[in-house]
Order: structure tokens, then sequence, then C-alpha cells
């Protein structure tokens, strides 16, 4: 079962280098985000993800670890850290870390002891290494590199050698299975740095890759899961209120291995890009565009349901306006046509996740590639606070910003948006107030797909609110079973007349 708490949470993730400034370095740092723990209150935002923020040569913006256990100096100290858990908890909000457990960076000490010639130590099978120079697999690898005379396996980029938590078929004498003791020795490793950070107000963490941890699995992930499986039952047993979010896009997997909560991103198999950004594929049919020519909710909505039936009770789905990794939405979308899809995320079942500035409708831009993030940079770039100098993200000479702020004169701020009623920060902090106020659009409240027709208004029920949107530029209407109620939330214009719902262009209704 989820820990309770998530049944009202509503997740906002901080990019810490690029969200406030607080020691004009030109980084933002944990105390900008204390500083501005009431305004993400204010959204009705509860909880935070905060990306990697622990010690990292940065080659691929923290998430190749140096140190598990050390804040890194950019962002200040362990000691800033606590004080942030502390905070946020005075707040009743909760605080989630991300945790890279998959690998770590070549200059981590558990590597720089593996891959010395001072062979064995307790280290040799920390990373996956082969018998000889080169792989001779389908894994990837580096070669030349170390003291050992062998190839290391890596998980993602160069600078990243995977830990060893074994193989679940080996096919080869270097391949560890998953109960050697090395492997074992990993896993309790990383349960070791769990407990760290739980035991100073930590609640709980998000799981970068979470799949990629056994090698040579089976479609199920049969070993990947099992490892889950482990270290749910550690926290069952020592912090029974610490939630687990996995970054992996297979709750059917996920959940029942021991997650609370499970992404759906942009991966193909999830169709999730349909919804906000469809722009890759041949024609754009974006859900959520207005003239999309030939939109179909189906295209999210046939993967999403069977995966939302087969764990209810057993976790959330979390869908997410977008992350760190991801184009953000206002590239492509209007304001208008965000508050419609925002409108849709913030009141599906499981737990939503708001990317800073998405609020504010901030741009993706096209930027050359920092610390690893190629086309991911442009959806790095400061907060946009009010019309001081770079934005208020930092009073730092411009030219040393971790990321140039957005120049453009109408570059959308927090400040701006708060005097504007119709503003979009105005209705995500509208809505996100009702959600916490109706149980019927909390995580766990039912759901019931009514009407996914293209040429007639998304409807569906959560608990006893029924809910209607249409995206499109025209009237949409349907039957539906109105009598007796009353608009709760509107956005547009929607007409009940008898059982016919009918929704103006661009409109979006909660009746309750």
């Amino acid at each position: 079962m989820p820990a309770k708490w998530l049944k009202d949470a509503v997740f906002y993730e901080i990019y810490p280098q690029s969200f406030k400034d607080t020691n004009a370095d030109g980084i933002g740092d944990l105390q900008g985000i204390i500083e501005k723990l009431d305004y993400v209150n204010s959204l009705g935002c509860n909880a935070l993800w905060i990306n990697p923020c622990f010690d990292s040569p940065f080659r691929d913006a923290g998430y190749d670890v140096r140190d598990y256990r050390k804040v890194a100096s950019r962002y200040g100290t362990n000691a800033d850290l606590i004080r942030l858990f502390d905070e946020a908890h005075k707040r009743d909000m909760r605080v989630l870390l991300d945790l890279v457990p998959g690998h770590t960076s070549e200059q981590h000490a558990w590597f720089r002891a593996s891959q010395s010639e001072d062979q064995p130590n307790p280290y040799t099978n920390r990373y996956i290494w082969t018998d000889q120079w080169f792989a001779g697999c389908d894994l990837n690898f580096i070669a030349g590199e170390a003291e050992r005379p062998n190839a290391y396996i890596v998980n993602f980029f160069k600078c990243q050698p995977a830990l060893n938590y074994g193989f679940l078929k080996p096919r080869a004498p270097w391949q560890l299975p998953m109960d050697h003791p090395d492997c074992i020795a990993t896993r309790e490793a990383m349960k070791d740095v769990m407990r760290f950070w739980l035991s100073q107000g930590c609640d709980g963490f998000r799981v970068d890759m979470a799949a990629s941890l056994v090698k040579y699995d089976d479609d199920q992930k049969s070993g990947t899961c099992a490892i889950w499986r482990e270290v749910r039952g550690m926290l069952d047993a020592e912090f029974p209120e610490a939630a687990l979010v996995a970054e992996w896009s297979r709750p059917d997997l996920s959940l029942p291995a021991g997650f609370d909560m499970d992404f759906i991103l942009n991966d193909p198999h999830t169709n999730y890009a349909t919804l906000l950004r469809d722009y890759n594929a041949p024609v754009d049919n974006t859900y959520f565009r207005r003239d999309a020519p030939a939109r179909d909710a189906r295209r999210f909505l046939d993967i999403y349901l069977p995966w939302y039936e087969a764990t209810r009770g057993v976790g959330y789905i979390s869908l997410p306006t977008c992350n760190h990794d991801t184009p953000r939405p206002r590239w492509h979308l209007t304001e208008t046509e965000l508050k419609l899809a925002y409108a849709f995320l913030f009141t599906m079942p499981g737990v939503p996740f708001l990317y800073y500035g998405d609020e504010i409708g901030m741009r993706y831009r096209i930027l050359p590639t920092k610390e690893g993030g190629y086309q991911r940079t442009g959806s790095r770039t400061p907060m946009q606070w009010d019309d001081t100098a770079n934005l208020g993200f930092s009073e730092a000479d411009p030219q040393v910003l971790y990321l140039p702020v957005d120049p453009a004169d109408d570059a959308p701020t927090v400040a701006a948006q708060e005097r504007d009623p119709h503003s979009l920060l105005r209705f995500v902090r509208a809505l996100l107030a009702l959600r916490h106020g109706e149980p019927d659009l909390q995580a766990d409240a039912p759901f019931e797909l009514l009407c996914a027709d293209p040429d007639r208004p998304l409807i569906y029920r959560r608990g006893g609110l029924l809910l209607a949107i249409n995206p499109s530029g025209e009237a949409l209407s349907a039957e539906a079973p109105i009598e007796g109620r009353k608009p709760l939330f509107t956005f547009g214009d929607a007409t009940l007349d008898g059982g016919r719902l009918t929704l103006d262009a661009q409109s979006f209704v909660i009746l309750k």
C-alpha cells in the first residue's frame, strides 16, 4: 500500500541549480529553495522532488554521484539540506531526494577502489568488470581508462559506471549472479544510503532509471523487481511512511515491486507525448492543441487504462506537466491550451507532478548543451520570478549564470502573473485548491471513462464528480449523466440541457 500522505499530495519538481540563487554565484542553492517554500506551498504543492543535490563532478548534472552522503558544495551543506527538510515539515510539506542507484560517477571512492590495480579489495566487484579489455557482449562498456586490465560496463554516459547488482541469467564467468555476496553488498550499500537521508528527515526518493539494476533481466524485470521488493521490506520495517517514485513508466511492474508511484513519461510505449508534445510524429495531433487535425485521447487512454485497472490499490500512476528531460509544454502550446492540459493532469487519479516554471508557462529554449543536458538543456533554464535583474533568479553577472534567462520582452514571471487574475499561475492555484478540497479529486478516488470519442468532449467521472474537457476550436456535445448536477469549476462555457452536455471551444467543467 502506498504511503498514506500521498492521497492528497501534489509534487513540485525543483532543478536546484536553476531555481533561486541566494549567494550571487549564478547557481541556485538550497537556501533559495528554503526562501521559496511559501511560494511553492501557495500553489497547492505540498511536496517537493529535488533533482540530484549530492557531490558530483556534474558531467551529467548531478546524475553522476561522487558521494551519496554529501551535498554538493555549490548548493550548500548537509546542514542546509537538513534545514530544508525541517522548514518543509513546518509547512506540512514533504521532500523527496533524487536517488541514482544504478551507477555512480567514475570519481566515486567505490569506483576508484574497484578500478585500482590493488586487487582484490572490498570493492573489486562493486561495479561490473569484464575478464578482458573488451566486453565481448551487447552491454555498453569503456576500456583502456582503468588501472585494471579490464573493461567496465556503463549505464548511460561514459562517466557513469554501472553498479553491480548481478545478472539474472549470467552468460559468462565475469557476470555474477544476483545472490553473489558482492552483489548483495551493493544492495546493502544502497539501502544504507537511503537510511542515511531518511534518518535526517528526507521523506523518500525519486529513483532514477529504476529498471536498470539487474543485467540480462527478463521482460518482466524479475531480478530488478525482486531487489525493489527487498528495499520495500526494509522501508516498511524502518521508515513506513517513506515514499518511492520510479522513473520506469511501467506501473504494472514497478508498483507491485514496492514503489508508491510510477511516472508516465515520454517513452514511446506510453503515448503520454500525444497529450502535450506530439510534434515528433509525422502529423502533430497533440490532444490539447486547438487546431490538432485528428486529436484522439484514446491514443493515450488505451494504454493508461489497463495500467490503472491493474494497479488500483497497489500504488499510484503519476502524470507530470514536464520534467528536466522533456521539452516544456509551453514550447508548442498556448496558455489556454496549457490550462486545459493541466485541468486534465491535475484531476486524474494518482499523484501529479508540476515542474518548476510550468505554472507560469516558461518556454523551452534552444540552447547549447550544459552538463550533459544536450537537447534537454532548454528545459532547465532559471526560474523567472520578477522583472528585476536576471528575472529575479540571481544577482550575479549574467555571464556567470548557470544558464541564461529568457531574454524575451514577454518572458512570463511569477510577479506579473500574481497581478493578473486570469493568468496561468492563478488558474493552477485555483485548480489545485479544488483538488485538495474535494476528496473525489485526490489520488485514490475512483475513475471511470465515460466518453473519449474524438468528435465529442472527453468525459470522465472521479467519484461523485463529472468532468468534461473540450480542447478543440469548436463547440462539442454529448449525452452525459448530468441530471441534478451543478458546475463546481468552469473554464470557458458549458451548457446543461436535459441529459446533454455542450462545451464551447476550449472549455472545461467539473459538475457536482
